[in-house]
Protein backbone atom coordinates (compact mmCIF):
# COMPACT_ATOMS: atom_id res chain seq x y z
CA UNK A 1 0.00 0.00 0.00
CA UNK A 2 1.31 3.45 -0.92
CA UNK A 3 1.82 6.55 1.21
CA UNK A 4 2.16 9.82 0.88
CA UNK A 5 4.05 10.13 3.75
CA UNK A 6 7.70 12.00 3.87
CA UNK A 7 10.22 9.12 4.59
CA UNK A 8 12.41 12.62 5.75
CA UNK A 9 10.21 15.20 6.53
CA UNK A 10 12.64 18.08 6.76
CA UNK A 11 13.28 17.38 2.82
CA UNK A 12 10.19 18.62 1.73
CA UNK A 13 11.71 22.36 2.29
CA UNK A 14 14.52 21.42 0.39
CA UNK A 15 12.69 19.89 -2.44
CA UNK A 16 10.31 22.66 -2.86
CA UNK A 17 14.01 25.21 -2.80
CA UNK A 18 15.36 22.54 -5.27
CA UNK A 19 11.92 22.42 -7.68
CA UNK A 20 11.92 26.52 -7.63
CA UNK A 21 15.60 27.00 -8.60
CA UNK A 22 14.87 24.28 -11.52
CA UNK A 23 11.62 26.36 -12.61
CA UNK A 24 13.48 29.71 -12.32
CA UNK A 25 16.19 27.90 -14.86
CA UNK A 26 13.99 27.02 -17.51
CA UNK A 27 11.64 29.99 -17.58
CA UNK A 28 8.50 28.89 -15.53
CA UNK A 29 6.99 30.91 -12.61
CA UNK A 30 6.24 28.78 -9.84
CA UNK A 31 4.33 30.25 -6.96
CA UNK A 32 4.46 28.97 -3.48
CA UNK A 33 1.38 26.67 -2.96
CA UNK A 34 -0.53 25.93 -6.01
CA UNK A 35 0.45 25.54 -9.68
CA UNK A 36 -2.13 23.49 -11.31
CA UNK A 37 -2.47 26.36 -13.74
CA UNK A 38 1.39 25.04 -15.43
CA UNK A 39 0.98 23.71 -18.94
CA UNK A 40 2.09 19.68 -19.22
CA UNK A 41 5.10 21.00 -20.58
CA UNK A 42 5.82 23.65 -18.33
CA UNK A 43 5.80 21.22 -15.56
CA UNK A 44 8.04 18.72 -17.60
CA UNK A 45 10.68 20.92 -18.36
CA UNK A 46 10.47 21.23 -14.50
CA UNK A 47 10.99 18.01 -13.54
CA UNK A 48 13.39 17.04 -16.54
CA UNK A 49 15.67 20.19 -15.52
CA UNK A 50 15.51 18.48 -11.37
CA UNK A 51 16.27 15.18 -13.06
CA UNK A 52 19.13 17.02 -15.13
CA UNK A 53 20.80 18.15 -12.38
CA UNK A 54 20.44 15.18 -9.78
CA UNK A 55 22.52 13.14 -12.87
CA UNK A 56 25.09 15.56 -13.15
CA UNK A 57 25.48 15.74 -9.42
CA UNK A 58 25.48 11.87 -9.38
CA UNK A 59 28.36 11.76 -12.09
CA UNK A 60 30.65 14.31 -10.79
CA UNK A 61 30.05 12.81 -7.40
CA UNK A 62 31.49 9.55 -8.61
CA UNK A 63 34.58 11.25 -10.90
CA UNK A 64 35.84 11.73 -7.57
Amino acid sequence: MASNKSLVPNAKAALDKFKMEAASEVGVTLNNGYNGDLTSKQAGSIGGQMVKKMVEKYENEIKG
